[in-house]
């Protein structure tokens, strides 16, 4: 591909939604790669709980960008948008066509759009004290060094809350004032996918994961790395983390996960609505929709 500036192409969507089928059956079509933007797939020994593509998936298309980092070395969106920049530019050196696929807006938003964020590491002493506060007090402190960022992140999100106010007490200045936006010179297509029965989707894949070993998962996590790793706050993981301790069973767990990823598919549907706008994909044919689409963009 020699035409400037370099095509792009990204499907975004929900969680469950059936973005590593449907990327799978795009990128065989068009013969390329894909790039997984993903916060919580660039972990090793996280698989089941965050529905990595299998090793059958990856051996099938090649993905970029799992399995970077071990889970006690948290990477935060500046890091992956420089790891992930990096790697899709040598993709367009090599005349291939980069494809993009995930759920992570704000990830997936720092490359395409451009966004800078505070390379500020974590604090971990900080974060520890900020934790026992609580997420009430927390949110408080944030409505008064920071009232824009409140406007942006949901009340109900500690780790974005705890980060928010991290950036702060260490750069002294809000998040909310030190976002700017330089987007790529790449020429993007963004397509959208939802379903009608996303719910019913999440609960069978809730399901899966269970009857697939994340307790398992999560409890090699917690041998290896200590039951306080913060990414074990993850949906799922957290849950399964209080059935190894015998403060709630499988059931209840598979329920709340299953309630917990719904509410988190709302709030990725309404951001990419809002911040994104992508062309949506007809549900009825979604791979011979993708495909007119995109060539149509490819012309």
């Amino acid at each position: 591909m020699s035409s400037y500036p370099p095509h792009v192409i990204v499907l975004i969507g929900p969680t469950a939604s059936g973005k590593t089928e449907l990327a799978i059956e795009i990128a065989e079509y068009f013969k390329t790669r894909i790039h997984n933007i993903d916060s919580r797939q660039i972990y090793k020994s996280m698989d089941i709980g965050t529905a990595k593509p299998s090793e059958n998936q990856q051996k099938q298309i090649k993905h970029f960008l799992i399995d970077i980092e071990e889970p006690i070395c948290p990477i935060n969106v500046k890091q992956f948008q420089t790891i992930a920049q990096k790697s899709i530019r040598k993709e367009i050196a090599q005349d291939n066509l980069p494809f993009l696929v995930g759920g992570s807006g704000l990830y997936m938003n720092s490359i395409t759009k451009g966004f800078f964020v505070p390379d500020v590491p974590p604090q971990k002493n900080l974060r520890r004290q900020l934790e026992k506060l609580g997420q009430q007090k927390c949110w408080e402190l944030l409505k008064n060094c920071d009232p824009i960022s409140t406007k942006k992140i949901n009340f109900a999100d500690h780790i974005r809350t705890i980060r928010a106010l991290e950036v702060f007490y260490v750069t002294g200045k809000p998040l909310s004032t030190q976002k700017v936006q330089k987007p790529p010179e790449w020429k993007i297509l963004e397509l959208g996918l939802d379903r009608e029965n996303l719910k019913e989707r999440i609960s069978q894949r809730t399901k899966n994961m269970f009857l697939s070993g994340i307790i398992d998962e999560t409890n090699n996590l917690i041998c290896k790395y200590g039951s306080d790793l913060p990414i074990l706050e993850t949906i799922g993981y957290r849950e399964c983390r209080d059935v190894l301790n015998n403060d709630s069973t499988i059931e209840k767990a598979i329920e709340l996960t299953t309630k917990k990823t719904i509410q988190f598919a709302k709030r990725q549907k309404t951001w990419f609505r809002n911040k994104n706008n992508p062309l949506w994909l007809n549900n009825k044919n979604l791979l011979k929709d993708a495909i007119i689409k995109i060539e149509s963009f490819l012309g």
